[in-house]
């Protein structure tokens, strides 16, 4: 069998996988033994897959993972998130949009603790969407709106994503987080524009059919109650020009979510930058930060729900962090097949032969990240796309760090994107909206991320000049 014939085999086989729900790991795991099985034989298979996972996992480096895993649990069950929300909704409450733009900014900073899109997205369409549905917002906005900015958790420092791919790439953990920062901002202040430029007109003006059955459904309410004479519904909707939320002074908001959030984030990139400590150290020490804020947040509470929440959170962090190792050695064994099979130099070949210039190549071979995104969850697209875009990029000159961020906004983008867009399944899941009720409203933010996108692309500079400030590590 020709190598040709066993890397259609074998990427058959794990698009079979994937679509079929196996887990990511084995899906990867499974292609990279079958490939190598038959391109070098059962014994070299074996070999690899005896020796592959305890040499991929045993790398202190990744002691960096379960450490900000840790620090964003802890930071979730602090309560910031809702803090940071409230300081957030009462400053900016009279802005057209103001909500959104507060469900935003809330997003951003809570990215900055937690690392988690995921955890992102779930935890604020919880805190937020509901407020916003009440105030107008149609459900196709309020919940696209909460989706789309959860995505800042996977460019924001301390991100899992840009961890994994610094690991991947062999690049500096430290200076691939501060690479994170600018585009991570930039995506936070093209959603704002949009909400208060555009997306505000269209408070008040849901068409959607989640909000029109809510609406008929508190009808019917008022209707039976009335019939019944047991006073007036209890359920009410406001009007679409109402301000968010109850009006507090400065004094009585939650200031310490926000001090919290700058401790954590000084900690974590105030440690990289001057040098005081490595990635590794500053993530270890942002999460017993994060564990002193949880104990002084549910102080009142009592030491058996402050365990109880101790334990919860390490329980959360042993879980994810298993799954995510799982991932690295199962995309480990399927970059040792493609190494095998010469898949990377045969792409660059084919790539140099067709004469384009070298970024209208890379461009083309990117945006393939899109459609896989339609298709693949966002973590299965960076181990995939890794071994494969890096040597590439690396051949035609490109910077590796600036390869990540476009990638990892790409992955971005496949966040929310249809069929498998998680963001909108968790917010579906958390809200109670239909799935195809978020999808709806993507578009507009969609257009807003592949501008970003494409200045990040055109302009390096502004992904790179931070990481040339870090000290490497």
């Amino acid at each position: 069998m020709t190598v040709t014939g066993v890397v259609i085999i074998a990427l058959a086989v794990m698009i079979v996988l994937l679509v079929s729900k196996t887990p990511v790991a084995l899906a990867l795991g499974i292609t990279g033994v079958l490939g190598l099985t038959l391109l070098k034989g059962f014994g070299h298979a074996t070999n690899v897959l005896g020796s592959t996972p305890f040499s991929q996992v045993s790398s202190f480096t990744l002691t960096i993972v379960p450490m900000f895993i840790l620090m964003g649990m802890f930071a979730v069950r602090a309560k910031i998130a809702e803090q940071v929300f409230a300081i957030a909704n009462r400053f900016v409450a009279k802005a057209p949009g103001g909500l959104g733009v507060a469900t935003i900014m809330a997003c951003a900073g809570f990215s900055a603790v937690s690392g988690s899109s995921i955890g992102t997205a779930a935890t604020m369409s919880k805190l937020s969407v509901a407020e916003m549905r009440a105030n107008g917002y149609p459900a196709s906005l309020a919940t696209a709106l909460v989706a789309v900015a959860g995505t800042l958790g996977a460019m924001i420092p301390p991100s899992t994503f840009l961890v994994l791919y610094a690991i991947m790439a062999n690049v500096s953990v430290s200076q691939m987080l501060a690479a994170g920062i600018v585009p991570g901002v930039l995506s936070a202040l093209a959603y704002i524009a949009y909400i208060m430029l555009f997306g505000h007109r269209k408070i008040g003006k849901s068409t959607d059919k989640d909000d029109l059955q809510t609406v008929v459904g508190q009808a019917y309410d008022k209707a039976v109650i009335a019939a019944q004479g047991t006073g007036t519904a209890t359920l009410r909707r406001a009007p679409a020009d109402a301000q968010p939320g109850p009006r507090t002074s400065p004094g009585s908001l939650p200031w310490r979510g926000l001090v919290r959030v700058i401790i954590l984030f000084a900690i974590v990139l105030g440690g990289m930058y001057s040098g005081i400590f490595t990635s590794t150290e500053s993530a270890a020490i942002g999460a017993l930060a994060a564990l002193a804020m949880l104990i002084l947040e549910n102080r009142r509470q009592g030491p058996r729900v402050i365990l109880r929440l101790f334990k919860e959170a390490l329980q959360d962090t042993g879980s994810t962090t298993a799954m995510v190792f799982m991932i690295i050695v199962g995309s480990a064994l399927l970059s040792a097949f493609f190494i095998a099979a010469k898949v990377p130099d045969a792409i660059t070949s084919a790539v140099a032969d067709i004469g384009l210039p070298a970024k209208l190549t890379m461009a083309l071979l990117l945006l393939c990240l899109i459609p896989l995104g339609m298709v693949l969850e966002s973590l299965s697209i960076l181990v995939i796309s890794v071994p494969i875009l890096l040597p590439i990029a690396l051949e035609f000159g490109f910077d590796p760090i600036w390869l990540g961020i476009i990638i990892v906004k790409l992955i971005e983008i496949g966040m929310v994107t249809p069929p498998v867009g998680i963001n909108c399944f968790v917010v579906a899941g958390s809200t109670g909206v239909r799935t195809e009720t978020v999808f709806k409203g993507l578009l507009p933010f969609f257009t807003v991320d592949v501008l970003i996108t494409t200045l990040l692309f055109l302009v390096p500079a502004l992904t790179l000049f931070l990481p040339s400030l870090v000290k490497n590590g």
